[in-house]
């Protein structure tokens, strides 16, 4: 799931999620709110819940989709329609080095070398008509 960070409500995309589970929407809504508390309110949150049989359950949260945090870096509302052929934004190398660091904590890429992680940042922001330069000025 994707939550906005202190935004979990029994509404959908959460209550049905956990409603067709048979899980306790409420104690995960409040339990997710205050451990992400201290994240700004409209960042997304994806979220991996794993159900097991006596109707308990684990989540573990990560750190916010690639998208979003190249939008805020290029302070971008959404990518290119089109891209390949319009250019969104701009960002620097800085910007994709700092990003894949952000990606680099989650659990996920604990075995992934960070330049390995920027490739793929750098391929994100082409895929959403970012454009990548080496220096901010060159923008």
């Amino acid at each position: 799931l994707l939550i906005p960070a202190g935004g979990a409500k029994p509404a959908p995309p959460v209550g049905p999620a956990l409603g067709q589970a048979g899980l306790n929407i409420m104690g995960f809504c409040k339990d997710f709110n205050a451990k992400t508390q201290d994240i700004r309110p409209e960042v997304p949150v994806p979220v991996v819940i794993t159900v097991y049989n006596d109707k308990t359950y684990e989540y573990v949260t990560k750190k916010p989709p690639v998208t979003y945090l190249i939008k805020q870096a290029a302070g971008l509302e959404m990518g290119s329609q089109r891209p390949g052929f319009e250019t969104a934004g701009v960002i620097s190398l800085k910007h994709v080095y700092e990003i894949a660091k952000v990606k680099a904590e989650d659990a996920s890429n604990a075995h992934v070398c960070l330049e390995s992680i920027c490739k793929s940042v750098v391929a994100t922001c082409k895929s959403m008509g970012v454009r990548v330069v080496a220096r901010p000025e060159e923008a």
